[in-house]
């Protein structure tokens, strides 16, 4: 039999024992780097399951408030709420009253949990317009990018009014920083920080958001949301952001954009966060219920994906679940 020749490095050493894993980890996650996003819909007693993201809700308000309670006791980084209303027209009006779910459901956290965890919301009108695009539209049908930004101006004013800590304009308008920067400012809401949606992808994986919003989308987004084709572009979205004010940029989706993500975070001098998507969120929680993937190990995985492309913030529907995985003896 031959001799062997033995080898002189052994990287096998420092992955001989969960503590020298843990000792050697170059990449770590904690509940503090995670956000929850979470559904708060008007005119329900209950909350209604989402079918296509087992465990996760429409909240109503009671519920809603229960939860952010939950979400500050657990640690995370912070909770970024959409509303769901009942009535929907083509401005998209329940996004700037006062009185409209999502800015009720603002007032609701804030109350319930004050400083003790930071209160997020989107900022975009796709919620609220009865054809579900994220802007109004012009006499031929497209999205009319400037009279957009006129009413996220007023949204941001009214989400501020509410409490709102973090806004998150996500709608991939033209200028969208710049305008809601200002109308922050102009209204005296200069702490009210910002989390621009900079590099957002037309993606196919946001289907079971749609259920989760309701959404009454007619067409697509192609027009605004970014081509998956282009890595480039997401830099030069988040560079431009950075410069009209924002506080973090977010590249979303998240898992299928490591790389875009990574070159972001290379880029720009801010906070990067990455949005752990709905589509990735079912894409696991179907492969585990038929038992084809371990699932807390897969949930801990792709969140230590994100940490280690440059992520300084995950938007997860799993943050809470994950913070109790983080904090306890589990280990892979």
């Amino acid at each position: 039999m031959t001799e062997v020749e033995r080898p002189v490095v052994r990287p096998r050493r420092l992955r001989a024992t969960p503590a020298l894993r843990r000792l050697v980890a170059e990449t770590s996650v904690e509940p503090r780097h995670l956000v929850l996003p979470m559904f708060v819909r008007e005119g329900i007693t209950e909350p209604v399951p989402i079918g296509s993201m087992p465990g996760v809700v429409q909240h109503t308000r009671d519920s809603a408030r229960r939860a952010v309670a939950e979400a500050a006791q657990a640690g995370i980084g912070g909770v970024m709420l959409f509303g769901v209303p009942e009535r929907k027209d083509p401005l998209g009006s329940g996004a700037c009253d006062p009185n409209g779910i999502l800015n009720l459901a603002i007032a609701d956290a804030v109350a319930e949990i004050g400083d003790a965890l930071p209160v997020m919301a989107d900022l975009c009108l796709d919620e609220f317009t009865d054809h579900g695009h994220c802007g109004v539209l012009d006499a031929r049908g497209r999205v009319d990018n400037d009279a957009t930004l006129a009413l996220y101006a007023e949204m941001a004013r009214a989400q501020a009014d509410a409490g709102v800590h973090v806004v998150g304009p996500s709608g991939m308008m033209d200028g969208q920083v710049a305008v809601v920067r200002a109308a922050l400012d102009d209204a005296s809401h200069e702490d009210v920080a910002i989390l621009a949606y900079s590099a957002k992808y037309a993606s196919a994986f946001y289907g079971p958001f749609r259920e989760a919003v309701a959404s009454s989308l007619e067409g697509d987004r192609r027009t605004y949301q970014q081509d998956p084709a282009n890595a480039l572009e997401g830099v030069r979205e988040a560079l431009l952001d950075v410069e009209q004010g924002a506080d973090l940029v977010m590249v979303k989706p998240g898992l299928p954009y490591l790389d875009v993500l990574r070159a972001v975070r290379e880029a720009v001098d801010v906070p990067v966060a990455a949005y752990n998507i709905s589509g990735e969120y079912s894409m696991v929680e179907a492969a585990a219920e038929r038992g084809w993937i371990d699932r807390e190990a897969a949930i801990l995985e792709s969140l230590t994906a994100f940490r280690r492309a440059g992520a300084d913030v995950i938007l997860s529907y799993w943050a809470v679940e994950a913070a109790r995985l983080l904090s306890s003896s589990w280990r892979r």
